[in-house]
């Protein structure tokens, strides 16, 4: 779990084995804080599976709007965002900025249990300096040595106008328990225009061809591997559902409770996807109904919500900037809708799976059977 020292009431002061993460926080918004966690934790024991030593690991995939870049983040926030990456053993994170700063705070929440590991800056206007990561839970799944990112080559691009993906796709090696897997964290062109949808096209041949060779030439590191991130896909027939139909055909399949799932706070589409390469002893756990297990968390359903705006006016007025018309309730529920709440956690959901890790019993059956 992460580290709440931060909340403890001020007659803890003289306590001096604890260190202070955000020592500026005040009692109300500390008061706040733990009232909006126990929802939040409630919330999680819900929808989220519970870990079970040796036998399942959780992997989730999340895109935190401008992570290292906005100066908007309030202290509360960095709690709500420690306490969903917690429930999960190995996530995914698009959209870290230039920066690191919010990425070590939520580092310091997580505790010595939790290690990151990131990739360079993508420079330039096309890669909008961001960064990827992978935050692992050490108990539960350890890095195994693979690191590196998806440079497309001359004889691979000829005659495509793309010569790199606009932002780096970063491939990273893991084990948990006898599981060797690896883990390839892309965030692909936005965009809902023909023009967008067919650069998003291109960018997706050219990273299955990309994988398609290294698999032939004997240089993937692993044939196991998830495919996870923000691809920015758009639903129909005429945006991505024909560039989702050819990461299927290269044999990636979709984790089925996500599928056609919004993933993006407004509820519109589902800009996020996680696919697998399913092989022997590699694959998605299921549930009693023979459903596959994972989903899509919604985090306002039990922080910074709807019905909460009067809450925290007075923080949306110190980053509005200009003459506030935020004391009209319309203005501000608006804005509180459509962008604070966004900018303080993400307007993207962190999405995950269900991993089986052991595989012991199919494992020692099948052995069993091919004996004489």
């Amino acid at each position: 779990m992460p580290s709440y020292n931060d909340l403890r009431p001020q007659q803890d002061s003289h306590r001096t084995d604890y260190a202070l993460v955000f020592p500026d926080m005040q009692p109300d918004e500390k008061k706040r804080t733990i009232t909006s966690l126990l929802r939040l934790r409630a919330g999680l024991d819900v929808k989220i599976v519970p870990k079970r030593s040796d036998r399942n690991l959780l992997v989730a995939s999340w895109n935190i709007k401008e992570f290292g870049h906005t100066s908007q983040r309030l202290s509360e926030t960095y709690f709500y965002i420690a306490e969903i990456v917690s429930r999960f053993d190995l996530v995914v994170i698009q959209e870290i900025k230039g920066g690191l700063r919010d990425l070590h705070l939520l580092m310091k929440l997580l505790g010595d249990d939790w290690a990151y590991l990131v990739n360079d800056i993508t420079e330039g206007t096309d890669g909008n300096r961001e960064r990827s990561a992978y935050l692992y839970n050490k108990k539960r799944v350890e890095f195994a040595g693979l690191a590196g990112e998806i440079v497309l080559w001359d004889e691979l691009t000829q005659g495509s106008t793309l010569k790199q993906l606009k932002r780096t796709p970063y491939m990273t090696g893991f084990r948990a328990g006898w599981k060797l897997f690896a883990m390839l964290n892309v965030h692909l062109h936005p965009g809902d225009g023909d023009a967008n949808v067919t650069y998003r096209r291109q960018e997706v041949d050219l990273l299955l061809a990309a994988l398609h060779a290294k698999r032939q030439a004997g240089h993937l590191w692993t044939d196991k591997l998830v495919i996870a991130g923000d691809f920015n896909f758009y639903n129909g027939a005429t945006k991505d559902d024909p560039t989702v139909r050819a990461i299927h055909t290269a044999g990636y399949r979709e984790v089925e409770s996500l599928v056609g799932v919004d993933t993006n706070a407004s509820q519109t589409e589902t800009y996020d996807r996680l696919f697998i390469q399913q092989g022997d002893y590699f694959t998605v756990a299921r549930d009693g109904a023979g459903d596959e297990v994972g989903g899509v968390f919604n985090p306002f359903d039990y922080v910074i919500r709807f019905g909460d705006e009067a809450v925290y006016v007075d923080a949306m007025k110190a980053v509005y900037g200009g003459d506030s018309d935020l004391d009209q309730p319309a203005s501000r529920d608006y804005y509180f809708k459509n962008y604070w709440r966004k900018n303080q956690l993400s307007d993207h959901f962190p999405i995950w799976f269900e991993l089986i890790t052991d595989s012991s019993d199919a494992f020692l059956a099948e052995k069993l059977a091919e004996h004489p």
